[in-house]
């Protein structure tokens, strides 16, 4: 019986997400033992903080062979991963958009309907950008911590009137009671990969690639490269505001993609379309786009989501994408 070690940041929602991918795997390769554990992240909290010290923890225990796959959020990795790591699967994607999650005696409303200067809390530079322009009459703060915290400090205090969350992150936790607006694209694109869940190997492991890779769900594959591909060309990050559209129609793939200064005032926003349909469906086994290797799914159709995504950005940055992202950047940097 081959044993594999999987892990995860030590938050309750990795955990939950961490869990129902082994489910799936534990279903397609019976044979397999998986144990779960998050027992190398030692470190105080306090002393790792940030995402993406966490990443760099579980990269660090792939590395030394500690552990055999980490499952992350996608929108969490960077679009370029260090050498020897690899996505090895993305799974079908949970709902991308963006939840009103409202205090409970603002129960029934909107964030259209809530009153003058409410204040609504958000930790994203994407999601202030966005609704500021969309909801002038709101204010926007900053809210910090994981979901729980969120929540508690929405619940507890009054300080908001409602905050901004993931709704897939709300629905894995078991709180989808708890929105009470989903956030369509006229009002917030989300952020790239947002909603998928994505299985980080070493890249030269083959045999755990091959097994992982039967998670893969070809359309969330095609639309998160496209995204990546997209964010990567713009040289974007969690410090500028970016956003996504992305669906898949009559073997279509259709991306907008938008960049923001951080009032929102100042925006590009455009739409551009490739066919995912090809005579040569022929899978790649070894090519990495954008930080993914997606065994399974059709080479010429990850070309054209990759390429999609470097034309929509060029397409930006002709009218005038990196001046907006620059500033935002130097704001940003400066609160």
């Amino acid at each position: 019986m081959l044993n594999l070690l999987v892990t995860f940041s030590p938050f309750q929602l990795a955990r939950i997400q961490t869990d129902s991918v082994v489910e799936k795997l534990k279903e397609l390769h019976p044979d397999v033992h998986f144990e779960i554990g998050d027992k190398i992240l030692d470190t105080a909290l306090s002393k790792i903080g940030e995402k993406s010290l966490f990443t760099k923890e579980l990269e660090n225990a792939l590395e030394k062979n500690e552990v055999d796959l980490v499952v992350h959020s996608l929108k969490d990795l960077p679009t370029v991963l260090p050498v020897g790591f690899t996505i090895g699967s993305v799974l079908k994607r949970e709902n991308p958009h963006d939840a009103v999650v409202l205090h409970p005696k603002h129960k029934g409303k909107r964030l259209d309907s809530l009153a003058n200067k409410s204040v609504v809390g958000t930790s994203s530079l994407r999601r202030a950008a966005q609704l500021k322009k969309r909801f002038p009459h709101l204010e926007f703060k900053d809210i910090r911590g994981n979901l729980n915290t969120r929540l508690k400090k929405l619940d507890e205090k009054d300080d908001f009137s409602a905050i901004i969350l993931a709704a897939a992150g709300l629905r894995r936790m078991g709180w989808e009671n708890r929105i009470s607006q989903i956030l369509g694209p006229e009002d917030c694109m989300y952020a790239v990969g947002q909603g998928a869940l994505a299985v980080e190997v070493r890249a030269r492991d083959q045999d755990i690639l091959e097994m992982v890779s039967v998670l893969n769900d070809s359309d969330t594959v095609l639309r998160c490269i496209s995204e990546r591909a997209f964010l990567k060309h713009l040289e974007g990050g969690c410090s500028v505001p970016v956003a996504v559209y992305t669906e898949i129609k009559n073997s279509q793939l259709y991306l907008t993609g938008a960049v923001y200064s951080l009032d929102g005032s100042d925006s590009l926003k455009e739409t551009m379309q490739t066919s995912i349909s090809s005579d040569n469906q022929k899978v790649d086994e070894k090519v990495q786009r954008v930080g993914i290797t997606a065994l399974k799914v059709s080479e010429a159709a990850q070309d054209a989501a990759v390429k999609l995504g470097v034309d929509l950005g060029n397409l930006l940055l002709s009218k005038g994408a990196k001046e907006i992202l620059t500033v935002a950047r130097q704001l940003n940097d400066a609160r």
